[in-house]
């Protein structure tokens, strides 16, 4: 591969449409397609692309047969570049929102068990508080949401603290209790309450990758020594009731969940000893230099004391 001219300098030059043929030609694989999808000639596009890479002075794709694969400082620059385009529309959208009499657009995204069980209420609560603001929820596992933050395609994150490993400015959120949920008929059901060693011997189902419900299990089988039997992966807690629901498996889920989606007579919901099974959430976001004042007053009020409380069902 021939070498890059290197025309970088102190000063970077480049406009957003560069920045997104970047990002479309990342993701399609080849600058054509990309062209395509943003609406420009072709040979402008390579143009800008080539252009791109000198100002750097490194590839950022590889030329393949049959199209373009990032280099590892093109998956590294990616990040920023996706950073860029999303300040650009955060801007764009707070523009909008005050041009229509609102206070800002928030983009807050949180994983499955704090979107079910707290963050309808909590969203209601802010609404009421703040009208003008206008909250795009984005729902991932708690890998997801810390990776999406961490980005810059959120400002807001809500995840379970086990995960750690933030950077970012964090505050409580809230807590939950994790219960089994067995079919009616498993071995476990007639038992009262079940300790880690009682689950561990039993097909479990777990959650996607990345999901902490599943990431935390097999921490604590490892550090046991023992086997976690996770024959089946499923991404959202109503597949894994109905993988319960035809006996297939035993699963965990937040006290809340288990009795809006495992309440029927098929189900059992079952007590866990220990204080693993009591999972803790965090909020994260973007540092206060880089929030707008309505992502601020977002963060005060989902951190507040009402949020933080343990029981989704205690009066608000």
């Amino acid at each position: 591969m021939s070498s890059l001219p290197d025309l970088s300098s102190d000063r970077v030059h480049f406009d957003l449409t560069t920045l997104r043929l970047f990002e479309a030609t990342a993701e399609l694989g080849a600058v054509t397609k990309a062209a395509e999808r943003i609406h420009l000639a072709p040979a402008a596009a390579s143009r800008r692309i080539q252009e791109f890479e000198a100002q750097f002075g490194i590839a950022l794709f590889d030329r393949l047969p049959h199209g373009m694969a990032l280099t590892d400082a093109g998956r590294t620059l990616l990040a920023h570049v996706r950073s860029m385009i999303h300040s650009v529309a955060r801007m764009q959208d707070d523009a909008n929102a005050f041009r229509q009499g609102n206070m800002g657009v928030v983009r807050v995204a949180a994983c499955t068990s704090v979107v079910l069980q707290f963050l309808a209420q909590d969203i209601r609560r802010c609404n009421a508080l703040y009208p003008g603001i206008k909250i795009d929820l984005i729902e991932l596992n708690s890998q997801g949401v810390l990776e999406t933050v961490t980005r810059g395609v959120a400002d807001i994150g809500i995840y379970e603290s086990t995960l750690g490993g933030s950077v970012l400015p964090t505050t409580p959120y809230r807590e939950d209790r994790l219960v089994l949920v067995t079919p009616r008929a498993h071995p476990l059901a007639h038992y009262d309450s079940v300790t880690l060693d009682d689950i561990l011997p039993h097909n479990v189902i777990g959650l996607s990758e990345g999901a902490a419900i599943s990431l935390m299990l097999g921490r604590l089988a490892s550090e046991t020594n023992r086997m976690l039997n996770m024959r089946i992966m499923v991404r959202s807690f109503h597949s894994m009731a109905a993988m319960i629901g035809e006996e297939i498996g035993i699963g965990l889920m937040p006290t809340a969940v288990a009795a809006l989606l495992a309440g029927g007579e098929q189900f059992r919901s079952i007590a866990i000893d220990g204080d693993w099974a009591t999972r803790r959430f965090v909020l994260c976001h973007q540092p206060d230099l880089a929030m707008s004042s309505a992502a601020t007053s977002l963060v005060e009020a989902l951190s507040g004391p009402v949020s933080q409380n343990a029981n989704p069902d205690s009066p608000k």
